[in-house]
């Protein structure tokens, strides 16, 4: 850890970035002392975004007061941002983490790491792959590193199970579910809006999530620090390699990054799903190893590794 004073991080700073269309709710943790890198905020996709709002919060607490400059935005559609979630779109989201990388940028001049959480991290990986985005600020920083907790390793089947929630209420309802996963996605592809278990699915995004390549597709040219949750018997932190208690998705998306170069960080860390849970849970560990993997990050960076 560094040895440097602690100072005590100011309070969060929320503010209203404006956006296209309407503004996006953020939230800006100022750094501790020095700046010493700025992070953004990618959060999950639905529910799982309520689920994880406690672990983000405090994981941007702990950022801050290690000295980065951490912002959480609520994407478009989404928390108290502008828009239904049914007028939620993929490229309007990705235009979001641009605006809020450029505001990191004019605030904070310092290094990008984008750090997000399940589908949020697909949304980071897709963003980060396309060097000339459209409303890409002129001073925007590139993006230097990457914190990708539990990220959704492809886009097609994260929908299926989002549409199986539907399913699932339609079966508790009324004892039997009203077609498949393959009637939902046909109603989708004839434009028709699916509500799932509270929330408005637009043709749209629907169609943006079966389009995206599989995330061995999408290997990152940034350094990656993954964390991935895995059972209480699978054993300690498997930093720095695909142990045998990774699921096979993550080890197989590990190995492939890994042949094409990517500096990879494999954190598997024991403890419930903190995005899915019913009830708040928290996870001490995992914030503590995100923290680390910071001060790692940045050892190597100025190590010149």
């Amino acid at each position: 850890m560094s040895s440097a004073p602690v100072r005590p991080a100011a309070q969060a700073e929320p503010f209203f970035l404006d956006g296209a269309p309407g503004r996006r709710f953020c939230l800006f943790h100022p750094p501790a002392g020095t700046c010493r890198g700025a992070l953004l905020y990618v959060h999950p996709f639905a529910e799982e975004m309520n689920r994880s709002r406690r672990m983000a919060a405090l994981q941007a607490r702990a950022l801050a007061q290690q000295g980065y400059g951490v912002l959480q935005i609520d994407l478009y559609g989404c928390g108290d941002s502008s828009g239904d979630f049914g007028d939620a779109r993929w490229d309007i989201w990705k235009d979001d983490l641009a605006r809020g990388a450029a505001w990191l940028a004019a605030h904070c001049g310092q290094p990008l790491t984008l750090w997000g959480l399940r589908l949020g991290a697909l949304l980071a990986l897709d963003y980060a792959r396309a060097a000339a985005h459209p409303v890409a600020h002129p001073i925007a920083h590139p993006i230097t590193s990457m914190l990708l907790w539990q990220p959704v390793t492809k886009g097609t089947s994260y929908l299926t199970q989002f549409l199986r929630l539907r399913l699932a209420g339609e079966l508790l309802d009324s004892g039997a579910a009203q077609g498949g996963t393959d009637a939902l996605r046909q109603a989708l592809r004839a434009g028709e809006t699916v509500e799932i278990a509270g929330y408005d699915l637009a043709p749209q995004l629907a169609a943006a999530l079966d389009g995206l390549p599989a995330l061995e597709a999408m290997a990152p040219s940034c350094p990656v620090h993954w964390f991935e949750a895995v059972s209480a018997a699978g054993g300690a932190s498997a930093t720095g390699g695909a142990g045998g208690a990774l699921p096979a998705g993550a080890a197989r998306v590990a190995a492939a990054w890994r042949e094409r170069g990517v500096d990879l960080h494999l954190h598997a860390l024991p403890g419930a799903p903190f995005w899915a849970t019913p009830e708040t849970t928290v996870n001490a560990d995992w914030l503590a190893a995100t923290c680390a993997a910071m001060e790692r990050r940045e050892t190597e960076q100025h190590d010149g590794v």
